[in-house]
């Protein structure tokens, strides 16, 4: 579950550990293990675990406990939701999901056995590096409630946080099953996509936030037929969900509810369930192994598995962002504290407030890993500027890379300008120990090879006649000498000098140096400026596809609809609709100008210029003090 050892929750490292180290000595058995036996990631946990508490009084609370579970998952997630009405066995479903007898808690009487909203992580069955995350929802519709808001929004909750929903109902689809969700028309009046947006501009937006859905029909006796014809589960949902003739109040509303689920789920399919066991066994479905089930709803049942690990996505937000544990676990708190504190939440500001502390989190993620790689490859004191500049760039590009990959909406370029900065605040340390690292390193040399000429000094050799000739000829030798010896770095021109030609040589020498140094720091912030501006234009090209592809999705989605709905012989409807297409169309025909990726390569020059341009000021005047001193 968790990726790195330096991963694990805080509550782990805070636990008291034998011997004399504590926390560090539990932090090194959990690395320990964690190399040892990959498989106590699998193990990590055991059992699922309150994600969404529903209080007594109906007021939800995320469980920090899950919370912390969920940030310890960097790897994406896959989540799979599961809701309906009460007592409907939606647990056992989900528990062979989970490929488990028991996890999730089933119940065997009228009373509702899930509270809130309960959570499983495992490792996904078979894509590589990613978590599946199970979500069981507490049943709809329960009389000992009597809130139907409360159901709404954990509804609601299940919907936003899933890449996947699945509906669990008994019996058939009829009017009685599809009252039940009713709550999808409250998310009109409850959920805003955008601060400003009117209901039915929120409602047109919708498909792009709502994931795939299933619906799972359990205990289903019927035959899977119309008209004398076979058809299928999909069929079958697809004629459930037909608007219906009539000008009544019963039939609008109905029809309206229809309207949302097609509108709000393109993706959709349909599973037929029979009754697993005898209904003498259906208390203590959890004891009963594989041979006791019955064979039709094995088939079915493992169909559902199949299609669920090898269809269900992982979340994503807009733009084809890939959602990690540790970002599931910021939306749900956001989206709990949203519903706590006004009643209406908008996704918008949901995603936008994500994003920004996901992005700082991109930006000291980056800045670590240059740190770490630059002092991992570079050896100090390097022989040139050159050799450390080389160093940095390829550490850099790295880092780059590495933030490109987690950051999202930073749509004027904060953070990576953010980074910029740090990163250029990082080489100059890096400069400014290479320089220290040199002068040690010749200073050193210089005391090395003084030491003839102080033994020489004790014994009077310079003072006999001839010796200011001769000691003149041993510093030239010993200058030769230093000069050859290796790895001494950038200040090897740094030594004592007595005359006075040469401090005015020194003197000229580092200004030359700072001049060079300004010339050289000129040319690598325009690379580091090229090499940003580079990653920047191929992520923008890859958001910009998946901008199109999503409005073409929209856009395909609405035109079936469109088609069925004229097909019905509904042309009010369908005109509607058609609006709303032209629109999706104008945008699409917006988002394919280079205008738009144009400006945010401004908006980069305009942050590198700050960022770049400050430390510029900063590192050339420190050369030229030394002249001054000088």
């Amino acid at each position: 579950m968790w990726e790195r050892a330096e991963e694990l929750p805080p509550s782990l490292m805070s636990q008291p550990g034998p011997g004399r180290g504590g926390a560090a000595d539990l932090y090194l058995l959990v690395l320990l293990l964690l190399v040892s036996f990959p498989s106590v990631l699998e193990a990590a946990m055991q059992e699922p675990l309150c994600l969404v508490q529903n209080g007594a009084d109906g007021v939800l609370s995320p469980n920090p406990a899950a919370l912390e579970v969920l940030r310890g998952i960097g790897q994406p997630v896959v989540v799979v939701v599961i809701a309906g009405p009460y007592r409907t066995n939606k647990s056992f479903l989900m528990n062979r999901l989970a490929q488990q007898c028991t996890g999730f808690a089933l119940g065997h009487t009228v009373q509702a056995q899930t509270k809130g909203i309960w959570m499983w992580c495992l490792p996904h069955p078979r894509w590589p590096d990613t978590t599946l995350v199970l979500l069981d929802t507490e049943g709809l519709g329960d009389p000992n409630k009597g809130d139907s808001h409360n159901d709404a929004w954990i509804f609601m909750l299940a919907l936003l946080l899933s890449s996947t929903l699945v509906y669990n109902s008994l019996g058939t689809i009829d009017h009685q099953v599809l009252q039940h969700l009713g709550v999808v028309m409250a998310l009109t009046e409850r959920v805003q996509v955008r601060v400003a947006d009117s209901r039915d501009a929120a409602a047109a937006d919708f498909v792009r936030f709502f994931p795939g859905f299933v619906w799972a029909v359990r205990d289903f006796v019927l035959e899977l037929s119309q008209d004398g014809q076979r058809i299928t589960a999909d069929e079958y949902l697809e004629q459930a969900l037909r608007l219906q003739p009539g000008s009544s109040r019963m039939v609008q509303e109905q029809n309206e509810l229809r309207c949302c689920l097609r509108d709000f789920f393109p993706e959709r399919k349909c599973f037929v369930l029979p009754l697993p066991a005898e209904i003498v066994a259906m208390t203590r479905l959890e004891e009963l192994d594989e041979g006791q089930l019955r064979p039709g709803f094995l088939r079915q049942a493992d169909a559902f598995c199949q299609h669920i690990w090898d269809k269900a996505p992982v979340k994503a937000l807009l733009g084809q962002q890939a959602v990690t544990g540790s970002m599931l676990a910021s939306l749900a708190e956001k989206y709990v504290a949203a519903i706590a504190s006004s009643g209406v939440l908008c996704l918008e500001s949901t995603v936008t407030a994500l994003a920004m502390s996901e992005n700082m989190a991109a930006v000291a993620a980056a800045v670590a890993e240059y740190k770490q790689r630059m002092e991992r490859e570079l050896k100090l004191p390097t022989a040139s500027q050159e050799v450390l500049g080389d160093v940095h760039r390829c550490c850099e590009r790295r880092a780059l890379t590495l933030f490109m990959a987690r950051v999202f909406a930073d749509k004027e370029q904060r953070y990576q300008g953010q980074l910029m900065h740090e990163l250029e605040v990082a080489k100059e340390e890096f400069c400014q120990r290479n320089e220290a690292a040199s002068v040690e390193r010749c200073r050193a040399v210089l005391w090395q090879l003084w030491q003839d000429v102080e033994q020489r000094l004790d014994r009077g050799e310079y003072a006999l006649p001839g010796g200011s000739r001769r000691f003149q000829e041993r510093l030239q030798e010993l200058m030769e000498e230093y000069h050859r010896r290796p790895s001494k770095g950038v200040k090897v021109s740094v030594v004592p000098v007595p005359s006075s030609e040469a401090v005015a040589a020194a003197a000229t020498a580092a200004t030359k140096e700072a001049a060079e140094a300004a010339q050289t720091r000129q040319e690598e912030q325009q690379h580091t400026f090229k090499e940003h501006k580079r990653q920047l234009e191929e992520g923008l090209r890859q958001e910009q596809r998946a901008m199109l592809e999503e409005q073409e999705r929209v856009i395909e989605h609405k035109l079936q609809a469109g088609r069925v709905l004229l097909q019905e012989g509904f042309k009010q409807e369908a005109e509607k609709l058609r609006k709303q297409i032209e629109k999706l169309q104008e945008e699409k025909e917006e988002m394919k100008k280079p205008s738009w990726r144009q400006k945010v390569l401004d908006g980069l020059w305009n942050v590198a210029e700050i960022c770049l341009t400050s430390l510029v000021c900063y590192g050339v005047p420190r050369l030229l003090q030394r002249v001054r001193r000088i």
